[in-house]
Formats: structure tokens, sequence, C-alpha cells
């Protein structure tokens, strides 16, 4: 089978997915595939690429928009080329951060307060008052922690919108939250090993996320209790947003009650990423991992 792993892509994310791109290639099995690599620029670049290579399946390594957002997914639907992961309508949902937060509180799923605001729309001090600092201010598409800020007080909140501003055309000041951070793998709607993230620096940011010594990860056993909590949010959350294959939900716990981040339908797969730490804790190795994932996204009726 030719396995396409499309990687590079257009947004500020580009740099992760290259290296998403590289692990996957290396710990493809080549017993069983033939990995192509598909480096891409544009839109354009990627439909004339993929009609050049004829491959039999799309191994998604791209990040942010143009990938995670159900762009690219939409393209090889169109040219009947199967792909990993979520389908369009799931990774559109979960990219947009206003959107599938209003979602989640539809559902009763706990999620930090927020307000969205539009690039020129005049920022609302009363609405950020009523949240109360610190808030952190990030775009509502994006990932990698790019372009977000915490901000402790209201002398710093318009440098930190105008930063956000700069990764994207909306963003959102959420209820920053204090607490245990965690991040849930899913593979097939079961959870697998949870694992608690303790940055080095103020928070979990790009660097915490993709340097090797920038924070620590490490697997959990939560108590019954919590862990009755967190794994029905993650089944909530994955039934709700129609995600499929893999993915991964951030969480902060605080006073024992967990609040959801954000879902991620296309995570990381660098060599310190989360996803594979967590399967590795399962007993599944990275290939395993790569197996896994194109068996049961072929499985599935786009």
């Amino acid at each position: 089978m030719r396995v396409g792993v499309i990687t590079g892509g257009t947004s500020a994310e580009r740099e992760i997915s290259i290296k998403t791109g590289i692990e996957m290639m290396k710990n493809l099995d080549k017993n069983k595939y033939k990995a192509i690599e598909i480096q891409i620029n544009n839109r354009r670049d990627l439909i004339d690429k993929l009609l050049k290579e004829n491959i039999d399946f799309a191994l998604i390594a791209l990040h942010g928009k143009f990938g995670e957002d159900g762009e690219a997914q939409e393209i090889l639907e169109s040219l009947n080329i199967p792909y990993s992961g979520s389908g369009i309508l799931a990774s559109s949902l979960c990219m947009d951060k206003d959107i599938s937060k209003r979602l989640m509180k539809a559902e009763g799923i706990p999620t930090p307060e927020w307000i969205a605001i539009k690039k020129h729309q005049e920022l609302n001090y009363e609405l950020i008052n009523r949240i109360g600092y610190p808030v952190v201010v990030k775009p509502v598409n994006g990932g990698s922690s790019l372009g977000t800020y915490i901000v402790k007080n209201s002398d710093d909140i318009v440098d930190a919108v105008l930063k956000a501003f700069s990764y994207d055309e909306e963003i959102i000041i959420e209820k920053y939250i204090r607490g245990r951070e965690i991040t849930c793998s899913i593979l097939s709607g079961k959870l697998l090993p949870i694992i608690e993230i303790k940055p080095y620096s103020e928070f979990f940011d790009y660097r915490a996320k993709y340097d090797d010594k920038a924070s620590e990860e490490i697997v959990i056993e939560l108590d019954e209790e919590l862990k009755c909590k967190v794994g029905n949010i993650c089944r909530k959350c994955w039934s709700l947003f129609k995600c499929s294959v893999y993915g991964r939900i951030d969480m902060i716990i605080k006073d024992n009650e967990p609040y959801v981040l954000e879902v991620n339908t296309l995570p990381g797969m660098t060599k310190n990423s989360l996803l594979p730490k967590s399967a590795k804790s399962y007993g599944l190795s990275f290939t395993e991992l790569l197996n896994s994932i194109i068996e049961l996204s072929l499985k599935i009726n786009r």
C-alpha cells in the first residue's frame, strides 16, 4: 500500500507538521507500507502532488489551518483518497475554539468561561472584568500554544490581544484556571493512559511542548471518582464532535473538577508528543500506533 505522509502546510505550525511527518516516515511499518513524503506549501500544491503520487492512503501530519480544520480532508474526500483521523465536520468544529466551547457548554461539559473577539472589534472591558484576571488570550483557530498569552492584569490585555491577532482573525479571552493539567489520548474511542503535564515555564507553551527538557510529563492513575469524571467527559466530547480514530483532549483539574480546554483531532506526533507517549504506556510502539490509525481509518465509510 502506498501511504502518502502529508506534511508542511500553510499554518504557523508548519515546523511541527514537518517534525510529525519525519517521525511518521521513520516509524511506518516498512513490511506493510511504502511511505511517500508529500510536503506541501498550499492548497494547489496538495492537489497537484496527490494527483501525481497516486497514493492509496493519506496519513495526515498537518497541524493548524488547512489540515486540522477539515480543508485538507475535504480535498482528499473529493479525490476519493482515504485518510487518517476524524472527518471534515469533527475537524472543523474542534479547530474553532469558540464554537467548540459553545457546544460543550450547551451539552453541560465544563470548560473555562470565555469571550470571543474578532479583529477590529472593540474590547469589552466589562465582560473581561466579569471573567476576572488572570485570563488566557489565544487564537480561535490555532494550536501548539502559538499566540497564547497569560494576562494577569488589565494593563497588559491590549498588548496580548494585538499579539494574538497576528495569528488569527478571531481570538478568545478565557478564564485562567490554575490546577493540574492533564491530557487524555483517545484511540478508537478508548481512553489511553492519562498524562499529567508539569511545565517548567508558567504554562504548557510552545517550548514546553516540543523541547526535550522544558516540561515533565508523567503517566498518572487518577482516583476512581475523578477518573470516572474524566472518562465520562472524554466520551461526551468524542460523541459530541463526532470524532473518529484518534485524538487528544486537554483538561485542567481544579478542586477535583475537570475543565476541558480543547479537543485535538490531529494531535502532534513528534518524538516529544503526548499521544505516542500515552500509547507507549498502553503497550503500543509508535509503529503499532500508526498501524492502528491506518487500519481504523480504512474501516470508516466517509
